[in-house]
């Protein structure tokens, strides 16, 4: 799985589902920063608690609505398999660098998981269902 080198974009799993997708696990992956000290589009991630929302961009469609479920730090050879499932119930894993930062074993050491599930977009006008 590659990462995109610029920090202020997202990757997407290809080999998985997308987000919006009925089935499985949408995984995007970005950075927290760059070497150049850039902030990357995933510091975001570090802030984020249990019911918290998350909206995806997607070119050429509507965004998609999620909320937090979970989030987890691991080892970085530890990511679990669950993350890339392409079957089951629709969810969203979001993955990132995580502390501690060691250079001399190349990096941030430990990934941050946030999984999402999908919730319906909020409706126009004054926010409230009909």
């Amino acid at each position: 799985m590659a990462v995109p080198d610029d920090p202020s974009m997202a990757g997407w799993y290809r080999y998985g589902p997308a987000p919006g997708s009925a089935r499985g696990s949408a995984v995007l992956v970005g950075h927290v920063d760059s070497e150049s000290g850039d902030l990357g589009e995933f510091l975001a991630l570090y802030d984020v608690r249990r019911g918290d929302r998350v909206e995806v961009r997607r070119a050429g469609g509507e965004p998609v609505h999620y909320r937090v479920v979970s989030r987890v730090t691991v080892p970085k050879d530890d990511l679990p398999p669950s993350a890339f499932r392409r079957s089951g119930a629709p969810v969203l894993t979001l993955i990132t660098c995580a502390p501690p930062y060691d250079p001399e074993r190349g990096g941030y050491v430990s990934n941050l998981v946030v999984t999402a599930e999908p919730v319906e977009s909020r409706p126009a006008g004054n926010g409230r269902a009909k």
